[in-house]
């Protein structure tokens, strides 16, 4: 069992434990799927605001459902489309105030407002995955949480190699 102490009174201490937990949690363990799988729970579990927190991975050119904490969700999502497709196409993270306004989004879960999805890529700069975050508030995510959540996806890019 594992029991990680973070500081949830404000962005600086959450993303400084957050990462140290993601470290901690996949240091020496090679299985993809594990280590997604633990990281989308420390995300969930530490991250206020959120209705899904997960991964999406990249196969045969499209995003497949990866590890998640959240309802149920779309299960293939095409490179270009919705968010997460537009992180994985440009390798940029996405951070969106109001997916209702986002031009061709995919509705998975209605009461998602906004979202936030960062590329993971391997050593070759090849995309294998990408983080989704969702809340069901507007303007949920500020340029702290892209800070954080970029640099979790960088420490992931040889701990998830799909």
């Amino acid at each position: 069992m594992f029991d990680y102490k973070i500081d949830t009174t404000d962005k600086a201490a959450l993303y400084r434990d957050l990462y140290a937990a993601c470290e901690a949690i996949t240091m020496g363990e090679d299985d993809a799927i594990a280590n997604m799988a633990n990281i989308a729970a420390l995300l969930w579990q530490y991250m206020p605001d959120l209705n899904w927190a997960g991964f999406y991975r990249m196969k045969n050119d499209a995003l497949i459902l990866g590890p998640f904490q959240g309802k149920a969700a779309c299960i293939h999502i095409p490179l270009n489309k919705g968010v997460c497709g537009k992180a994985a196409s440009s390798g940029e993270i996405q951070c969106i105030n109001n997916v209702h306004e986002f031009e061709g989004h995919i509705a998975c879960d209605a009461q998602s407002v906004s979202e936030l999805v960062a590329p993971i890529s391997d050593s070759q700069g090849n995309i294998i995955a990408v983080i989704d975050l969702d809340s069901p508030s507007a303007n949920r995510f500020d340029t702290q949480d892209v800070e954080g959540i970029a640099q979790i996806a960088k420490l992931l890019r040889h701990r998830i190699n799909t």
